[in-house]
């Protein structure tokens, strides 16, 4: 019995729905040897918390990613699997998320007893600054941004809605603006409390300076600046906060692994090559560099 053109159309249609299957677990898998690798070179636990937008497919509608309360059930198992002499590795690349969770995830890193380093490869904004200053150390690409931690009540910033009550008189102002404030009031004490809490630690080592802990919670607790202001390595190491610069090549290669969903054409395309030797020569960053001769941008 022959096979007919019908019969072909059947395999091809098999073909094409069990490829996605296959490429799926073909990147599972390349995730977890470059995760692998990655720990044997560090002789630590290496942990990814990744926040891509994506969007639903049929309909194309965005779907933000933050950091949820399934992450800290993830991370926080994570971390108990970890011993206690064994260092902690987090690469972090996300806009922020819930308060509870991010604390949750923040507690845990401090209460390990070995070193914890966080890797940001290109933000980590205010939940992802939270947790940045729960590690011993932050290594930075030189391009990459911390953010502001002041609280936000709903999509108030806490600061503002204490400067409404501040600047209007009280009898112009409606019993919602007051309880908000209130709320604005405790949340901004709740933030500076526990962002204290995570400066202080002193698990193996002091990591900041003393003298240098209130001046960097009044910076990123008090709505000075926007919540979404991005804070540079040159700015986060004026502040004292332990930065250094130079990530290693391999954690680029990781973030490959985690491509942006594409749904049409791509908005950024070019030759993933150096174009020649002929570089702008640009200002060296002011955070203290990692020494890596062999390091490859």
């Amino acid at each position: 019995m022959g096979f007919g053109i019908g019969d072909l159309f059947w395999i091809f249609l098999l073909l094409s729905s069990l490829q996605p299957i296959w490429q799926k677990r073909q990147i599972e898998y390349r995730r977890l040897r470059a995760l692998q690798e990655f720990q044997q070179e560090r002789k630590s636990r290496v942990i990814l918390l990744i926040h891509r937008q994506e969007s639903i497919s049929l309909l194309g509608i965005p779907l933000s990613r933050y950091i949820t309360i399934e992450d800290s059930e993830q991370i926080l198992r994570a971390i108990r699997l970890t011993p206690s002499d064994i260092p902690i590795d987090l690469i972090l690349h996300t806009p922020g998320g819930l308060v509870l969770a991010t604390e949750q995830i923040a507690r845990a890193l401090i209460r390990h007893q070995s070193k914890v380093t966080v890797f940001i490869p290109h933000y980590a904004m205010s939940g992802g600054t939270m947790l940045a200053l729960a590690a011993d150390e932050i290594i930075m690409d030189a391009n990459a941004v911390l953010g502001p931690v002041d609280p936000q009540l709903g999509n108030l910033p806490a600061a503002s809605i204490l400067k409404v009550v501040k600047d209007k008189p009280i009898s112009d102002i409606d019993d919602q603006t007051l309880i908000m404030a209130d709320q604005a009031v405790k949340a901004i004490q709740q933030v500076q409390r526990f962002v204290r809490t995570l400066l202080k630690d002193n698990i193996p080592k002091q990591k900041v300076l003393p003298e240098n802990i209130e001046p960097i919670i009044e910076a990123l607790t008090t709505g000075r600046v926007t919540h979404d202001y991005p804070i540079t390595v040159e700015e986060a190491t004026e502040m004292g906060l332990p930065v250094n610069v130079g990530l290693p090549h391999s954690i680029y290669e990781l973030m490959d692994l985690y491509p942006q969903p594409q749904g049409g054409r791509p908005t950024v395309q070019y030759i993933p090559m150096p174009y020649d030797d002929r570089r702008p020569i640009l200002p060296t960053p002011k955070g203290r560099p990692l020494e890596e001769p062999n390091q490859r941008i």
